[in-house]
């Protein structure tokens, strides 16, 4: 018997086990994905034959992301197609109202966001984005005083200061350079002064708070490891330092606000909105709202921190790179600039931004040609209905494609046309429900105003400030993903340009 034993445990056969367990576990998962694919009629999703068991296409991906999912988006284009990523079955829909109906579900027995894989760890488990219910509508509602004409009149000054401002540090050296991190952290800290401007009144605390900040954007590009020194380690703690300069950002606001001072930053108006809550809430009987703690203020502007981050860099990157690549339509906007502005050293208003008619078609076809994100993955909580014939399975990523529906029903989808949003074609009128950059439904982003605005300041700033030839490589042509999506290169000369 215990010859027996000693032979079952011998390396050799514990080797021809494991090998039967992972070749049933791999004849299974097939079965279950052939399963899971199949519609109540039989027809299969469109996607793979086969999958490499276990991880999928997830070697595929990380070697070539945007070519992946584009390849994912020719299975079926408009419709549903799938495969599978670490062993999870995903379902990538590129239909325009099937996209819209996933967006429009946010709760526990339906749909939630699921975002990257170090998001809890960096953001926290209370972050906007794994919310739902009423407590993710209540603090939403909230949000209406952020975006009014009045506030984010005051934003596009200080996005022209900022800009002017790093416009002239740019000059300060010469020859040719990679411009994203430059517009990294313009745009980082543009928001940083929109947002809470006032209260990182401490260089040095400005500094650090800054330091914070890249380290959860690099903290996303990590290995998904959180232990000390490592990339998410590091995110993690940023957020930490974050948080606690904000929390007492915000009890400084509120203290101003109540004086009745005017607000300054987009912190000054949300707490001013909430004082009021509270004072609605304390005549009614009722406890204040959850979101009126300093913590929480806190956590969520750093939520709008980070979502103004990486989306609007690599906007604000196609729109310096389609700009130098698309001589004609820069030529129009400049014209456009120079008749609104004859003084190119006046600030950008918000009432002037009403009048950039031809600008701002530019801002929507860069949005809708090089969508930011190109998608934006849901996790099913319970099995999902998606067609009267189709059931995603719980568990199932659900991944809606921007890109797709961007380029569904405009004429001549592949090419920059902003003439497309002239009043002449009116191709955002007639495809509007098509336009998901900024997604749809419980989660359709409240800073799109904010976000338009910025990318319409920088480029007719840029348009009458800087000339930037594009110095093209070989990888210019490309399309890499990070998640955003940004070009091969943008490589620029720059130098300033002669006033009018």
């Amino acid at each position: 018997m215990s010859g027996f034993g000693d032979n079952l445990a011998s390396g050799p056969a514990l080797v021809a086990a494991g090998g039967a367990l992972a070749l049933g576990y791999a004849l299974w998962e097939q079965m279950k994905f052939r399963w899971y694919r199949s519609d109540k009629n039989g027809n299969m999703l469109p996607g793979p034959s086969n999958v490499t068991p276990i991880i999928g296409g997830i070697v595929e991906m990380v070697k070539d992301p945007y070519g992946f999912w584009e390849r994912q988006r020719l299975y079926s284009f408009p419709g549903m197609s799938w495969n599978s990523i670490v062993g999870i079955f995903t379902v990538f829909v590129t239909d325009p109202a099937l996209s819209r109906y996933v967006f429009s579900h946010n709760s526990s027995d339906s749909l939630l966001l699921a975002l990257h894989p170090n998001a809890e760890w960096i953001l926290g488990k209370t972050n906007i984005a794994f919310m739902s219910g009423p407590e993710h509508k209540a603090l939403r509602k909230s949000f209406l005083a952020l975006f009014t004409r009045k506030a984010l009149g005051l934003y596009v000054l200080k996005q022209d200061d900022v800009i002017r401002k790093h416009f002239t540090e740019w000059m300060q050296t010469s020859g040719p350079r990679e411009i994203r991190p430059f517009i990294r952290d313009l745009n980082a800290y543009t928001s940083q002064e929109v947002f809470v401007g006032p209260y990182l009144d401490d260089p040095e605390e400005r500094e650090k708070f800054s330091e914070a900040y890249r380290a959860m954007t690099d903290g996303f590009l990590a290995f998904p490891l959180l232990l000390p020194g490592t990339g998410v380690w590091k995110g993690r703690q940023g957020r930490q330092f974050i948080v606690k300069t904000l929390t007492r950002a915000a009890a400084r606001s509120k203290v101003r606000m109540a004086g009745g001072q005017e607000p300054e930053c987009l912190l000054d108006f949300w707490t001013k909105q909430i004082l009021s809550d509270i004072k609605d809430a304390a005549d009614a009987g009722q406890e204040a709202p959850f979101y009126a703690d300093d913590k929480k203020i806190a956590e969520t502007v750093m939520d709008f921190l980070f979502a103004s981050q990486d989306a609007s860099t690599a906007s604000l990157v196609w729109t310096i790179t389609l700009l130098a690549e698309h001589p004609d339509v820069l030529a129009r906007v400049r014209d456009e600039q120079y008749r609104l502005r004859p003084n190119a050293e006046e600030p950008v208003t918000g009432d002037m931004l009403n009048e950039m008619h031809y600008t701002r078609q530019v801002v929507k076809e860069i949005l809708r040609f090089r969508p930011a994100a190109p998608m934006v993955p849901m996790r099913a909580k319970a099995p999902f209905k998606l067609t009267e014939t189709y059931t995603a399975p719980k568990g199932a990523l659900i991944v809606p494609s921007l890109v797709a529906a961007c380029k569904q029903g405009y004429s001549n989808p592949d090419s920059f046309d902003p003439d497309r949003f002239s009043p002449e074609r009116a191709e955002d009128i007639k495809y509007a429900s098509n336009f998901l950059v900024f997604g749809h439904g419980p989660h359709y982003c409240v800073g799109k105003e904010y976000a338009m605005n910025h990318l319409t300041v920088f480029l007719a700033l840029l348009a009458t400030s800087l000339d930037f030839p594009r110095i093209r490589s070989k990888v210019s042509d490309d399309i890499i993903y990070l998640p955003t999506l940004y070009p091969g290169d943008s490589i620029f000369n720059l130098s300033w340009r002669a006033k009018k």
